[in-house]
């Protein structure tokens, strides 16, 4: 019989320190907010997941809607967002779980020896240890890919902003497109009268008539294809927050000309704000640890065990014993050779891909420049020229042809100008607002913010928004 066991009891109080040593990592992924709708309420799911239940549905909002009500429902309420969030949570949970040690294992014997009056049981209890700060290693790469994915989050945040915006700005669009067409429509029901009055008193022969009635149905046409892409445009706004049945009267807003842009250089100072470009430090500290962590891999882990041995012959004493043991792979073959390069080589290539980005979002930010300057000229030229001059061809044409002067395919000619006109000039405010919206989205900060560093400027066009 042996002596009391003295090494068990250290054993034990080493299992129990190491099961204690996990910290708390929960709500610590999130990344800071870049300026653009920083300001807005965003929903975060919560620590304590207790079930899976859907959400409450979004109650839809009914009256004017301005942009400032569609972004705070976005924020709130987008799917796509929402299902980020819960990549954060689950990057967590991952990170908590990747600085667990092993767990235990325990054992138990019970066999006869030699005769069934001779019993022996044997307890035992091994653990694997780290001989490398390997779990230290694997839980930092883990909480940088938590910290990965606070920035991905960030990044859809803001397209969720940039697409809630551009639906908006579709939707005045559509708005102000259908409110066009109405116009010219009532202007081809006017000509048709006029043009029925001429055939009946003599003065037109009916072809005029039969013209005249062709163009407002071709009109017509326009207008209901007009409805529809409105009801599209609000169809795509409301989905923006989950909605699927938008019940607002109208989006409240209006594409106009005014404000002022910094310039491009300014713009590209701005960024390192773009979350794609920002999460680029991350994850070079992230490849720099799994290279850490590939190196440890090549240490090996040492197994370590203690047992209770009881062997109890009836009718004899029990004979107690206690025995330790411990064990550890050879690192003859396998020394993560592998492993150790793959993660060197994964280094190396991010730092390509780090300037692939960067290149990529520069060419985004310039695109969106030009196409915001391009608008902004054609939208100019409209304005100053081309709408004024057609519009005015049209009302003399209009006056001419009721005193019988002016023919009336002059008089469609003039109509078709000046609506192919107004609507390239709507198109045109329309996609200029469209282009600053992708610039904020892009540098992750208002153009106004961005005005308040002094440099030169030119004009912008805007959709000035009426809130509530």
């Amino acid at each position: 019989m042996t002596g009391k066991p003295s090494g068990w009891p250290p054993l034990c109080m080493a299992l129990v320190f190491m099961a204690g040593c996990t910290a708390d990592v929960a709500d610590k992924g999130w990344q800071p907010m870049r300026p653009l709708g920083s300001d807005l309420a965003t929903l975060r799911p919560p620590v304590e997941a207790k079930s899976a239940t859907r959400p409450a549905e979004v109650a839809e909002p009914t009256g004017p809607l301005t942009l400032r009500q569609a972004l705070a429902l976005a924020m709130l309420h987008s799917p796509d967002l929402a299902a980020a969030a819960w990549e954060v949570r689950m990057a967590e949970a991952r990170a908590i779980q990747a600085g667990l040690p092993p767990n235990p294992e325990i054992g138990f014997e019970l066999e006869s020896v030699a005769s069934p009056r001779v019993v022996e049981g044997v307890l035992s209890l091994g653990q694997v240890i780290f001989l490398s700060d390997k779990l230290s290693r694997q839980k930092q790469v883990a909480l940088l890919d938590r910290d990965l994915s606070g920035w991905d989050w960030e990044a859809r945040r803001i397209r969720v902003y940039t697409d809630t915006t551009r639906a908006f700005v579709a939707t005045v669009a559509a708005q102000e497109r259908l409110k066009l067409v109405e116009d010219i429509a009532g202007l081809s029901q006017k000509l048709t009268d006029l043009a029925s009055e001429r055939v009946r008193s003599g003065k037109a022969s009916p072809l005029e008539e039969m013209k005249a009635k062709v163009e407002l149905g071709t009109v017509q046409a326009d207008l209901a294809q007009a409805r529809q892409a409105l009801q599209a445009a609000r169809q795509r706004l409301a989905a923006m927050w989950g909605g699927t049945s938008p019940a607002f009267a109208r989006a409240e807003g209006r594409l106009e000309a005014g404000g002022e842009i910094p310039s491009v250089q300014q713009v590209f100072r701005l960024l390192e704000q773009n979350p794609e470009v920002a999460r680029w430090t991350t994850e070079m500290q992230r490849r720099q640890a799994v290279v850490r962590l590939e190196k440890r891999k090549a240490i090996p882990d040492l197994t370590i065990g203690g047992g209770y041995k009881r062997e109890d012959a009836r009718g004899e004493d029990a004979a107690d014993g206690f025995a330790v043991g411990a064990s550890m792979p050879i690192p003859i073959f396998d020394r993560n050779q592998g492993g150790i390069k793959e993660s060197q080589y994964d280094l190396a290539r991010g730092d390509e891909q780090q300037r692939a980005t960067r290149a990529r979002v520069l060419t985004e930010i310039a695109d969106a420049y030009e196409a915001m300057a391009s608008a902004r000229a054609r939208w100019g030229i409209l304005t100053t020229s081309v709408v004024p001059e057609a519009t005015k061809a049209f009302e003399v044409a209009s006056a001419g042809y009721s005193e019988g002067k002016i023919p009336y395919l002059d008089v469609l000619d003039a109509q078709r100008t000046v609506f192919h006109a107004r609507l390239q000039q709507l198109d045109a405010l329309a996609e200029y607002a469209a282009a600053v919206a992708d610039i904020e989205g892009l540098v992750g900060q208002s153009i106004e913010s961005i005005m308040q560093i002094k440099s030169t400027t030119q004009p912008a066009a805007t959709l000035a928004s009426q809130e509530q």
